[in-house]
């Protein structure tokens, strides 16, 4: 049965005009939800949905959650450029998107039940919303739903992330085989995305045959802040035991790098001269004082346009089983990182020319 001949038959069993089973197969506004419900459900049945095209989504309204920072670039760049990505990936549909904040934890279900049963509401995006209450209703109601860096422990909800455990332990392998032995780690586990990053560069410790002692090679900051980390690597610093300074700090985000890096400069210590300094992140700062800035480049920007494919499959295939997408990070070299040499004597980073101009 060809193309024509489906609609057709559609037209046929939805009592509907063949015009209007065009406009909803290709995504258009000007359908009633009625018919679209109808369309839809008959294009299962007659396996027509397997074959549509990716590129087109086969809804009209999208409502993303996320905590309130989200939707502030000052409060939180990453998930506010996630939810720019899921506005350019909407851009070539006819799709109203709407947004509800709510908190990581404890979130009011109420206001989730609310915008959910809301007529307007076709499918639904969670953005870092951890909390396992709002993912047992989301997969509770027959409302296509996908999860943005958080995870629904039971299995219900798809779910599309950074391999945040893998990210780590690609960057702590990369110091290592640039010849670094003594790493410390600075890091913000405030989320449990940051925990999955630490057990990955505890892997790669294992994996070199070394201990990870959290004394010594883990610096803690409560937040991302450049000024916290800046505070927390020059009290570690400043202990008589660390008088001799690592090789390397692997950094969990720019702007801690930054910090980072002024409380070596503070004592008398040049990047990457005296010690190197990477990044999980360097969206945000690909320099700092001059120095650019090695790291792992963290998926963004990928999220929202991935996520919006992967609600389109939910919607073309909603009894599809249902599994978790996890993104890879992009190594970017740049002057931060030196190679340590083997032997007692340090390689010498000279920004000067070899030869006389």
């Amino acid at each position: 049965m060809n193309k024509k001949l489906k609609i057709a038959e559609i037209a046929r069993q939805t009592n509907l005009s063949t015009s209007t089973v065009s406009r909803v197969l290709a995504g258009k506004a000007n359908t009633s939800e009625k018919a679209r419900v109808a369309v839809l459900a008959c294009a299962r049945d007659l396996g027509v949905m397997e074959g549509i095209a990716a590129g087109r989504l086969l809804l009209n309204n999208l409502l993303v959650f996320a905590p309130q920072r989200a939707f502030d670039e000052r409060s939180d760049i990453f998930y506010y450029r996630v939810i720019q990505s899921i506005n350019k990936a909407l851009d070539p549909h006819e799709v109203r998107l709407r947004y509800c904040a709510l908190e990581e934890l404890d979130s009011d279900a109420n206001e989730f039940l609310a915008r959910m049963k809301s007529p307007e509401t076709q499918a639904a995006i969670l953005l870092g919303i951890d909390d396992p209450h709002i993912h047992d209703l989301a997969a509770d109601l027959a409302i296509p739903c996908v999860l943005i860096n958080c995870r629904d422990t039971r299995m219900r909800l798809p779910s599309i992330a950074p391999d945040h455990r893998t990210i780590g332990e690609f960057a702590a392998r990369y110091l290592f085989e640039m010849g670094h032995r003594e790493v410390v780690n600075v890091m913000c586990l405030r989320r449990y995305t940051m925990d999955l990053r630490l057990a990955g560069i505890k892997e790669a410790w294992l994996r070199q045959n070394l201990r990870f002692q959290s004394k010594r090679d883990l610096i803690t900051v409560p937040s991302f802040s450049a000024r916290e980390a800046r505070q927390r690597v020059a009290e570690w610093l400043d202990v008589p035991a660390h008088k001799t300074p690592p090789t390397a700090f692997l950094v969990g985000g720019d702007f801690m790098a930054e910090g980072t890096v002024r409380a070596l400069q503070e004592r008398g210590l040049r990047v990457p001269q005296d010690v190197s300094v990477m990044s999980i992140d360097a969206f945000n700062l690909a320099a700092i004082q001059d120095v650019p800035l090695t790291a792992v480049h963290v998926p963004r920007d990928e999220l929202g346009v991935e996520a919006v494919h992967l609600l389109q499959q939910r919607l073309i295939r909603p009894q599809a089983t249902v599994g978790s997408l996890l993104l890879n990070g992009t190594l970017a070299v740049r002057e931060s990182v030196r190679r340590i040499r083997p032997g007692p004597r340090r390689t010498a980073v000279e920004r000067e020319g070899l030869y006389d101009v």
